[in-house]
This record gives structure tokens, sequence and C-alpha cells, in this order.
């Protein structure tokens, strides 16, 4: 029973055209797992975390200012200045405090995939920009991934970190 929510979109409801919602990885992932799946290649099943998610996120715990207040006025010639500047967005970013809504959307979703594959399930947990290889800028490599993960616990904190 795979149903899409506020905060988590399967890949079997996913194209190319989701790349705004869900970022490059995942609307790729989605694009493969319907097209593919259909033609009998064997795609592993998944879902994603929405972007919308992530500005839920951080409304939730307050953190915009705060991560203005850090990066406001950054001047990008200067290396050490934009390390310190980057280093407490991380920290605001990472410390904010889920939404209790959130939690079990996710963990409910890593159970369905649990059930679907059984007891050796382990997932990979990636960021992805939803704004990756533009014709001005490319951002490959330059996010979070987590592979073989296990437990709610271990997916929830890989969720955090990727936020």
């Amino acid at each position: 029973m795979q149903t899409n929510n506020a905060y988590i979109r399967w890949f079997s409801a996913l194209s190319i055209d989701d790349v705004s919602l869900v970022g490059g990885k995942n609307a790729s992932l989605g694009e493969m797992y319907r097209e593919l799946s259909a033609q009998g290649v064997r795609v592993p099943n998944g879902f994603a975390i929405t972007a919308e998610t992530y500005r839920h996120v951080l409304d939730y715990a307050g953190a915009w200012s705060g991560l203005h207040a850090a990066l406001d006025g950054l001047n990008v010639a200067d290396v050490d200045d934009l390390a310190r500047r980057a280093q407490l967005a991380r920290e605001i970013v990472y410390g904010a405090a889920l939404p209790a809504e959130l939690v079990p959307q996710i963990t409910d979703a890593y159970h369905q995939l649990h059930n679907e594959y059984g007891e050796q399930l382990t997932v990979a947990v990636r960021s992805s920009a939803t704004a990756e290889d533009l014709p001005t800028a490319s951002f490959a490599g330059r996010h979070e991934t987590y592979l073989n993960i296990t437990g709610e616990a271990r997916l929830i904190e890989s969720v955090k970190r990727c936020i």
C-alpha cells in the first residue's frame, strides 16, 4: 500500500518532470522505476522526501533567520569566512528538529519497503538538489549519501544529515 503524502513521493509516482519536487536523482530513479519495471527490468522500489519537506523543517524550527544571519553578506572570495559560515549553516540545519508528523511518514514508508524486500533490506539516503546540473552550474557529488542504512533510528539520522 504505497501512498504519497505531504512529505513522501514513491518512485512509481515520479518522473523527470518532478525535479523541482524531489531533485534530479530521485526524479531519475522514479523515471527508471516507472518505465523499466513495466518492461521487466528489476529496478528497486523506493521513495523520495520532497523539497517542500526541507522548507517545512526549517520553517518548523524557525531556522531561516539564523541562516540569513550566517549567510547574508557572504564574500565568496574569502575562503576562511566561507568555511566558517558554511559550518554555522550546517549546524543550524542539523540542529533543526524534525516536525512530529514527518517522522512517522518516513518510517511508515520504510516499513513498506521492509515488507516488500524482507529482513535484509538496506537503503540509501541521499540528498538531491532541485537545481542540479543546470547549464550554468553543476552540484553533482556535492551532497550527502549514506549507504546500507538499516533501522528507523539510522534512517532518521541519515535523513537529518541530508536535510
